[in-house]
């Protein structure tokens, strides 16, 4: 038995298969899943067994560039959708934990690299854990993971669970807020129908008009002599024309007072003319502006709405496509044609996967990785492996396109490289830092587990009365971000089964991309801090 598990590749499945089982195992609705299998390497370390290093970067390497292609326009994104409360929150509970464990490992003596695990352990971020070992070269740091990372899971859980109930939230409230404050930044677009009476329009098309400039709103449907088409830039608008137009609220006001007075008057397209939804998946058009398009003059068609993660933009002339976006197109039936083979529609394409991406953004990612920046002349700092291809994925992500190369992964392939490259780490670092733990534990003892919990809690509560008292931030947004600050997805699952919203789902998918950029920059500052 021992020569068998003594292959390095059948442990390697064997331990990960023992791990997942393990994981599936629930203790009044709690469960390690994927985490468990550090555990079961752990163990079986313990007794001897080993793997080789080879694995853990391979298993690294995919771990955190699927990572960065999926984070990558979200990250972006998040700035601009929650600016500076997004920043300060996420800042505050990472940079905290942070200085709670170098406090800590002062106190206590405690060597560095089990420091930083201790930290990524409490904080429940397996990319810092990664960041950790690669910075260390110690298996210290997997050790402090592992006995800090139980109490990181079920205290967040605990932190969201019991808040609520000793400050007597109202959910239903929070719940109102978010929506109101949502219709502000994101207005509805609806439609409305308008009747031509402005004689100073009869005549002109909306070229001339400039219709989108001056009412930032889009002509889906003209009717003119009771015939109903979809528009182009040269339609000519008469008096007595009927048009449909989308926009929010306050924008088809615009149209009201360039056009005409509101009508409840029925637009039944002709039966040459379509209006349907095209998938963006042609290498051809991604990265281009609408305006270099030129759909209007080209196929006489309109963009009516784009979509894109879930987000409905306004189509004007300067927005960039990006693949996988939806266009709602206006057209005639013949032109549609072109219009989806010009834009591609190939719902296949999502779902495939491209290698070269893959392995030329984690070239691209070793090399940024290995480019030493000095600090005040104190010492030099470098992302890394693990901060360079995370930084790289990031930027390629949110660039979308480099000449014929695509930067994205299809859901389904991401989530198998990301897993499966978690799974070779975890139980690569799990077996090394198994034949330390020992030593570890009767050196030190449970003063590691209370340094584990302060490292978790202390973080919890300043980015609460922070967010909440000072920045007066919603409730369910703020735990949303507090456990995407966390990495916790236990603690959201907590928060959301007090409140079927989705509020908080929706702030810890825009902080979560943060904390991970954040943990793994924390971890290198941490581990290069000068010891007292």
């Amino acid at each position: 038995m021992d020569n068998l598990i003594s292959v390095s590749y059948l442990a390697l499945f064997l331990i990960i298969s023992l791990g997942l089982l393990a994981g599936r195992a629930k203790i009044k609705g709690f469960s390690l899943d994927i985490s468990a299998v550090i555990f079961i390497a752990m163990l079986m370390g313990h007794f001897g067994f080993r793997l080789p290093s080879e694995y853990q970067h391979i298993g690294l390497l995919l771990f955190i560039f699927t990572i960065g292609i999926q984070s990558g326009p979200g990250f972006f994104r998040s700035f601009k959708q929650y600016g500076k409360q997004l920043f300060i929150i996420a800042t505050i509970i990472i940079a905290s934990g942070a200085l709670v464990t170098w406090g800590i490992s002062q106190l206590l003596s405690i060597d560095k690299a089990l420091a930083v695990g201790l930290f990524n352990g409490a904080m429940t971020s397996t990319p810092g854990l990664a960041a950790a070992v690669e910075v260390s070269g110690s298996p210290l740091a997997s050790i402090g993971y592992g006995i800090a990372y139980p109490f990181g899971v079920v205290g967040v859980v605990l932190f969201v669970s019991l808040l609520p109930k000793l400050l007597k939230v109202d959910f239903k409230k929070s719940e109102e807020e978010f929506t109101q404050n949502l219709r502000q930044s994101y207005p509805e677009f609806i439609p409305g129908n308008f009747r031509v009476e402005n004689p100073n329009i009869n005549g002109k098309n909306l070229k001339d008009l400039k219709f989108r400039t001056a009412t930032k709103c889009v002509i889906s449907r003209v009717k003119h002599n009771g015939v109903t088409l979809t528009p182009s830039r040269d339609t000519i608008l008469y008096t007595g024309d009927i048009i449909r137009a989308l926009g929010t609220a306050e924008d088809l006001e615009n149209v009201k007072l360039l056009i005409g007075p509101a009508t409840d008057e029925l637009l039944e397209l002709d039966k040459g003319h379509d209006v349907q939804w095209v998938l963006v998946t042609s290498k051809q058009v991604i990265n281009k502006p609408l305006q270099k398009l030129n759909l209007g003059a080209n196929y006489d068609a309109t963009v009516v709405r784009i979509r894109r993660s879930g987000i409905e933009l306004k189509p004007m002339h300067y927005t960039m496509l990006r693949f996988g976006d939806r266009l709602l197109v206006a057209t005639s039936k013949e032109s549609m044609r072109h219009v989806v083979k010009l834009l591609g529609n190939d719902d296949k394409r999502l779902s495939e996967t491209d290698f070269l991406p893959i392995t030329l953004g984690i070239v691209i990612g070793i090399l940024v990785g290995m480019i030493n920046i000095p600090v005040f002349g104190l010492f030099n700092f470098s992302l890394g492996i693990t901060g360079g291809v995370l930084a790289s994925a990031l930027v390629l992500s949110g660039i979308g396109k480099t000449g014929p190369i695509i930067w994205s992964m299809s859901s389904n392939a991401n989530q198998l490289f990301r897993e499966l490259g978690l799974l070779m780490f975890l139980a690569t670092v799990g077996c090394e830092a198994g034949g330390h733990i020992a030593g570890t534990f009767s050196e030190y003892g449970a003063s590691l587990l209370l340094a584990g919990a302060a490292i978790t809690l202390i973080p919890l509560i300043i980015a609460f009365i922070t967010g909440r008292y000072l920045l007066k931030m919603n409730f369910l947004t703020l735990m949303g971000v507090i456990t995407g600050g966390m990495t916790s997805t236990p603690g959201l699952a907590a928060i959301n089964s007090q409140s079927d919203s989705g509020i908080a789902q929706v702030a810890y998918a825009a902080v979560y991309p943060l904390a991970l950029v954040l943990m793994i920059v924390f971890s290198n500052i941490l581990f290069k801090l000068p010891v007292f």
